[in-house]
């Protein structure tokens, strides 16, 4: 046996012993377009309602039953610090879930996304953290 040939044999013997569910995309309702990329923060379910109170504009929202899945922008984690114990997945990709997360909110126009910087302050808000930008600098 060559190296190649024992490399995929191990990656095939940890996949059958993975219990995790393989990882899925979010996909967006029907007839909704998507400028500028899609990525989702991912924020526990107790958190979900007092977020959508407090947000001007609020996009598609996803629901698995631990989280909430909210869509925003591609790259809308450059130069963000999301609070914990939020999630924050490139290409609204889910991972460690049980089912399919479950379409809760879909706006009025075709445009999926929740601004990402009310939902980074609303988020801020309510875990009690600081935003980035505004703690004290040390030297």
């Amino acid at each position: 046996m060559d190296l190649n040939t024992l490399v995929r044999l191990s990656r095939r013997r940890q996949r059958a012993g993975r219990s995790t569910p393989p990882p899925l995309r979010l996909d967006l309702p029907e007839g909704m377009t998507e400028p500028l990329g899609c990525d989702a923060v991912a924020v526990p379910a107790a958190l979900g309602p007092r977020l959508m109170s407090r947000l001007p504009r609020v996009g598609c929202v996803y629901e698995d039953g631990a989280r909430w899945w909210w869509i925003v922008p591609a790259d809308s984690d450059v130069a963000m610090e999301w609070p914990a114990p939020v999630a924050y997945s490139a290409g609204a990709v889910v991972r460690d879930t049980d089912c399919r997360p479950v379409l809760i909110n879909r706006p009025a126009d075709d445009v999926p996304y929740t601004p990402p910087i009310p939902l980074y302050l609303a988020l801020c808000r309510v875990t009690g953290t600081t935003p980035g930008w505004s703690r004290a600098l040390s030297a």
